[in-house]
């Protein structure tokens, strides 16, 4: 069972819930699990999935060495094994990485990269991330002119929490280009919005972005007052150390050195207290580690007993082997005796086999006879098809000259032309040409058209006209010029034909007549 791509895709989705509640240590088990597994069998989809997902659990374990590794191996699977939208999954994770190690030039780098990839792909679903992301970097790198662009441009494709961080990071761009009243006003909007009064941290990000406005126009109670709600909301650790930083500019520009220098000392035990998660992490992703690597361990010695087991298995069956051919040679001796008594009746069974080969070439010749039958009636459907288009395509010129002549005044004067005229009237209405191919048409096919009457016997002469040109085989093209209407008109007049025939929908109009 466990080579099978179910087992694989049950273990992936196993990592995944447990990814989800922050139990990173068996999600990982799960997806090494998969991974060796996957790659044991050459399965390019679970080993990507796999890989990716051992990416992004290295990542919310702060480790982004291992997370690297595994992002860069899993782009090198999408760009030889899969599609364009792994590939910016993977550079899109790759770029992520390089953000929160602050190395701005390489994160620009793979952002632009994956964003031109969903252009060039034209993968609108794809477009949204990586271009907002770019955004986000020209802020970080205080090149807010460049850094509105691909904001601007991330609303046409984002949607849900993706569309309110864009929304944010332009105000945060609006702040860098100077028009602290223009981002406040945005920031109060989003805070009143009700659409996004649940998102996660909204208002600790607005709140701050506000506090810097109020800054920016010297406005400092103000500015301390919302940078104190922030704090308030008991941020996560990393928007706790800018917040005091904030707060120290606030107080510093105020002239409060007193308060600036008492946020300066908190900046600095938030610092140390950062170093310490960071050395608690390290020392857990390491402990991880090591369990996986043990996982692993593990995993080869079952793998071992497992190839341990087949041997014996072989050998027993190699065996066993050994003992039944033994066992057959001592019954074939014994067989000869009881086979010498048998020869006249396998003469007899002989003969009966040659009876039946006579009888196979017999069934042979009619097959073949059919066949060639068959052949000559499609010849004879097609000559007649070929009829048909001529008559009707002479119908047509006639009319033609018809329709030129009754325009012309002068050629009505002459009776004899005017005579011949009204015959030719005469001739395109008759239904002469018809009733000869249907002649033709039973002479070729027959019985058909009995069997589709006994069949169905509502149908009028219009619909069998139809349905005789489907029988050979007319393209909706050649049936629109015979019946002097368009493709689209055949298409439906075949659907109708299906619901009035009362045909199962699996089956095919052509299919059904074909075999009636």
């Amino acid at each position: 069972m466990s080579n099978t791509k179910e087992v694989c895709d049950s273990l992936i989705s196993k990592g995944v819930e447990s990814f989800k509640k922050r139990d990173y240590i068996h999600s990982l088990e799960f997806f090494t699990e998969a991974r060796s597994i996957a790659n044991k069998y050459k399965w390019d989809r679970q080993l990507y999935d796999a890989t990716f997902h051992i990416g992004n659990t290295y990542y919310e374990m702060f480790d982004y060495g291992e997370a690297l590794n595994y992002f860069l191996e899993s782009y090198t699977i999408a760009l030889s094994k899969l599609d364009a939208k792994d590939e910016i999954a993977s550079l899109n994770n790759i770029a992520n990485l390089y953000t929160k190690e602050k190395i701005y030039d390489k994160a620009l780098e793979y952002y632009t990269k994956a964003y031109e990839l969903a252009k060039e792909k034209n993968i609108d679903a794809r477009k949204g991330l990586p271009v907002m992301n770019i955004g986000y970097i020209y802020n970080k790198l205080e090149k807010p002119e460049k850094a509105r662009y691909y904001l601007k441009e991330s609303l046409k494709y984002l949607e849900e929490e993706y569309l309110l961080s864009a929304k944010i990071l332009l105000i945060e761009n609006d702040l860098l280009l100077g028009n602290s009243h223009i981002a406040r006003k945005e920031a109060f909007e989003l805070l009143n919005n009700p659409d996004y009064s649940n998102a996660l941290n909204v208002d600790v990000f607005l709140w701050s972005l506000i506090s810097k406005s109020y800054l920016s126009e010297n406005n400092y109670e103000m500015a301390s007052q919302f940078a104190l709600k922030v704090l308030d909301k008991k941020p996560v650790i990393d928007i706790k150390k800018d917040t005091y930083q904030l707060l120290s500019d606030i107080f510093k520009k105020s002239g409060n050195l007193e308060k600036a220098l008492s946020y300066k000392d908190s900046i600095i035990d938030t610092e140390k207290r950062l170093n310490d998660i960071k050395n608690g992490r390290l020392f857990e992703n390491n402990r991880v580690k090591f369990e996986i690597q043990d996982y692993k361990e593990q995993l080869q010695q079952k793998e071992d007993k497992i190839v341990h087991e087949r041997w014996i298995l072989y050998c027993s069956i190699t065996i066993i082997l050994i003992i039944v051919l033994f066992l057959i040679i001592i019954l074939r001796q014994k067989n000869i005796v009881a086979k010498r008594n048998q020869e006249n009746s396998e003469l007899n069974l002989l003969r009966e086999k040659n009876n039946s080969l006579i009888l196979e070439q017999k069934v042979l010749n009619s097959a073949k006879e059919q066949e060639r039958l068959k052949n000559e009636i499609d010849t004879r459907n097609r000559k007649l098809s070929a009829k048909a288009l001529h008559l009707s395509g002479r119908n047509e010129l006639i009319e033609e000259i018809l329709n030129y002549l009754s325009k012309r005044p002068k050629y009505s004067k002459d009776s004899t032309l005017a005579s011949y005229v009204e015959s030719l009237k005469h001739h395109i209405k008759t239904d002469n040409d018809w009733d000869d191919f249907i002649s033709h048409f039973q002479e070729v096919n027959s019985g058909f058209l009995s069997r589709l009457k006994t069949a169905h016997p509502t149908l009028n002469i219009s619909e069998i006209r139809f349905i005789a040109y489907m029988y050979m085989n007319l393209s909706y093209k050649e049936i629109a010029y015979l019946l002097n209407i368009t493709s689209d008109a055949c298409k439906k007049r075949k659907e109708r034909l299906v619901s009035k025939m009362e045909i199962p929908k699996d089956l095919d109009l052509y299919e059904y007549i074909a075999n009636l």
